[in-house]
Order: C-alpha cells, then structure tokens, then sequence
C-alpha cells in the first residue's frame, strides 16, 4: 500500500531534516560522545591503511542524498566536517573529501552510475550513504537489499574501500515508515562483503535519547544542523581511522 499525502509530507522531512529550518539558541553543553560499541567494525578498510602510511595521500567519495548537505552551508556539512576532521588527525596526509549528490535516487538508480563514477574520481574511500529515498518510496527491502549488494561490489571492484551509511534518525518519522527492513538489508549486505557500516540512525538515535540533541521539534533551526553535522562529521573520521587500523606512528 502507497503512503498518502501526509505521509509523503512527513517522509520528505526524514531527507530534509536539519537542512532548511528557522534557527534557535542551542544549548552550548551539547556533546558529540557516541558510544564506542556504535564506532566499533570488525571490517577493514586495507587500501585507506596503504594510501595513508604509503602515499601520505587519502581521496574520499561521499555518494550522498540531500541528507549530506546543508543549504546555504556547504562547509557545514558532514562531508567537510569529516574532511577538517580527519586533516586534524593526519596532519602529514593530504586528505580530499569530495561529495557526488544523488538527490532523490533510490539504491538502484545510484548504483548504476557507479562505473564511470569511479572511472572519473578514481577514490580510496567511498562513503556510500543510502536508504532514505528506498524507504520514502517503499521500495521492497529485498530489492534494496540486492541494489546495496551490487553496488558495493562495483566499488570494490573499481579498487575501492567501502564504507556504508545508513539512514538517518528521525523520530518524526518513526510511524510512517518501516525502516528496520532497510537497517537490517544493509547490515546483512556489509557483512557478506566484510564492509564497515557507520550506523548514522543508531547514533542520531543515542543523541536525541540522550538529550544531546532534539530531532523532534520542527524549530531546529540551521545551527543544529551545523552541530549534528559537526558531531558526524568527527565520529565518521574516527570510525575512518579504526577501521583502517591507524595508530598514533601512522597519524603523525
């Protein structure tokens, strides 16, 4: 069964949360902590390791949705945070993050421009950060689950590492649409191609628990986004790092 009207309402605010909102004061003590069972992959990223402690050099792809950006405030986003982040960390390496916007594209309408992406940009990383519009549009899960399948192996065998992110949180959203089907299709999908998954919904989840963030009021406002992008920002640089096994000798 389609979603009516208002639901499709409610579902376009899950891409477009913290994007484009009246600002309002933030509480200054809000905290970026994530806990380290969410940070935690058992999943290499080898050719992150070699680019960084062999070329001193890391080129990273974000394959995004609307939910990568923020209007009016490009270096806001998580993308550039992760760049600021991970320049700070490697401060010998010369990191680029670039981004490549699938605006309103499901897994499979993605992944079919994978090949020639990967010819033109030639990364060591892609962060592939889908689900939002498959789960917007119902997309079935199995479906989904083998567009994610195929498209991680395009990317691999274009020569890069992987990471995949899921949706975001939105606790709006939560009654009107299904999204443990999509949480589970892309953890199953990480797994069967040893891929690390960053777990943007279960860590935007902890943070409006916690307090640290609220992502229920429509009065967000373009400062909290900034600082929610921030704080991804910084827990994807660290995950970036665990993964590909970096000690403090190869960060400096």
């Amino acid at each position: 069964m389609k979603p009516g009207s208002g639901t499709i309402l409610g579902l376009t605010m899950l891409a477009g949360v913290l994007a484009n909102l009246p600002a309002r004061a933030q509480n200054a003590t809000q905290s970026c902590d994530v806990p380290d069972y969410l940070l935690a992959s058992e999943s290499a990223l080898p050719k992150v390791a070699d680019a960084v402690t062999k070329d001193h050099r890391l080129d990273i792809l974000v394959i995004g949705s609307r939910s990568s950006t923020i209007n009016t405030s490009e270096a806001g986003a998580y993308p550039a945070r992760l760049q600021a982040a991970l320049k700070e960390k490697l401060p010998s390496v010369a990191v680029n993050v670039s981004v490549e916007i699938q605006a309103k594209k499901t897994a499979e309408e993605a992944a079919a421009d994978f090949v020639k992406l990967m010819e033109a940009k030639k990364p060591t990383l892609v962060v592939w950060q889908t689900g939002t519009v498959d789960a917007m549009r119902s997309i079935d899960p199995d479906d989904f689950r083998t567009a994610v399948d195929e498209g991680v192996a395009a990317l691999q065998n274009a020569g890069a590492d992987v990471v995949l992110m899921n949706l975001q949180y939105s606790p709006r959203t939560e009654t009107m649409i299904s999204v443990p089907p999509y949480l589970d299709n892309m953890r199953v999908v990480a797994q069967q191609h040893d891929v690390p998954l960053f777990d943007r919904f279960s860590i935007m989840h902890q943070w409006n628990d916690s307090g640290d963030f609220d992502l229920f009021s429509t009065s967000h406002g373009i400062e909290l986004a900034k600082r929610v992008h921030d704080c991804l920002g910084q827990a994807l640089s660290k995950f970036v790092i665990d993964a590909a096994h970096l000690g403090p000798a190869q960060q400096n």
